[in-house]
């Protein structure tokens, strides 16, 4: 099953929704960072809170960066989806040691840490993205989603965001869902919501016994009639290239160049979200500053 996102509305249109598998694009990112699995857990939590919310914004050729800064360990987690969801993302620090609230499970809080902010920039294509920030509540990544809707959306929100790692260090499953009470929504649907929420428990028991997004989300909606709207199929996508890395080169300006080009070393820039690596030899250098 590769991965991918759905979304769905109940019939009374008091609750939006929307899932997601995440365990190719949690895999890819742990692959490339080379990270332990409580900093795995940690990204792969805000790979999947980012690629969610990029779905849901829906403008064209938008995105949505994620950026946390908890004071922990881990240091700064920064992820940015496009808008259908493919997503891309780093961790400061993803070597760090094990760290587990008990036998078994990872304490991703202490790795992200508290005394931070949780950043939000949606790029909607317009002069300006729009910023919001919230301190962080727990560092464990979807209280902090949910307190991020609540202060800077004024959008009652649930999130739930899991990834389990395997018994020997890799990823298992992951994914999640986000629910988001529409205006007017009765005291019953509120408590409908709660009750599914709390029968359902953790998100990665779930997908680890197989069930599907659709399934996560007619689960934690029990009782009421949900319409699915979409599914769109996702995936880790890096949008660097040679020539994105090259007008970098060229910001630079002509003093750093031509020192650069002074040194009559190859340069090796490698991309802080894949595994690319971009060479430029001395002669190419040379050329750069020939076009400045």
């Amino acid at each position: 099953m590769n991965d991918y996102i759905v979304r769905a509305m109940s019939s009374d249109g008091f609750v939006k929704a929307a899932a997601i598998r995440s365990t190719d694009i949690v895999r890819r990112a742990a692959q490339i960072q080379g990270t332990t699995p409580t900093a795995t857990a940690a990204l792969g939590r805000v790979l999947t809170a980012a690629s969610l919310m990029g779905n849901m914004q829906k403008v064209e050729d938008g995105s949505v960066t994620l950026q946390v800064k908890g004071g922990g360990p881990l240091g700064t987690i920064l992820c940015v989806s496009d808008a259908v969801g493919n997503v891309r993302g780093y961790v400061q620090n993803p070597a760090i040691s094990l760290l587990e609230k008990y036998q078994g499970k990872l304490d991703v809080g202490a790795a992200v840490g508290t005394n931070g902010m949780l950043t939000v920039i949606r790029d909607l294509q317009m002069k300006e993205p729009y910023v919001g920030s919230v301190e962080l509540v727990t560092g464990e990544i979807a209280e902090d989603i949910t307190a991020y809707f609540a202060q800077s959306e004024q959008t009652p929100t649930a999130c739930a965001l899991g990834v389990l790692a395997d018994r020997d260090h890799s990823v298992k499953v992951a994914g999640g869902y986000i629910l988001q009470l529409l205006p007017n929504a009765p005291e019953t649907v509120i408590s409908a919501l709660e009750e599914g929420i709390r029968k359902t428990g953790p998100v990665t028991s779930l997908l680890e016994a197989g069930k599907t997004p659709e399934e996560l989300l007619t689960l934690v909606c029990a009782g009421m009639e949900l319409e699915f709207l979409e599914t769109t199929p996702v995936e880790y996508r890096c949008y660097c290239s040679r020539e994105r890395v090259k007008g970098a080169l060229i910001s630079l300006g002509k003093k750093e160049l031509t020192d650069i080009a002074r040194e009559g070393e190859t340069v090796h820039i490698g991309c802080q979200f894949c595994d690319a690596d971009y060479t430029f030899t001395p002669a190419e250098i040379q050329k750069l500053l020939e076009e400045l």
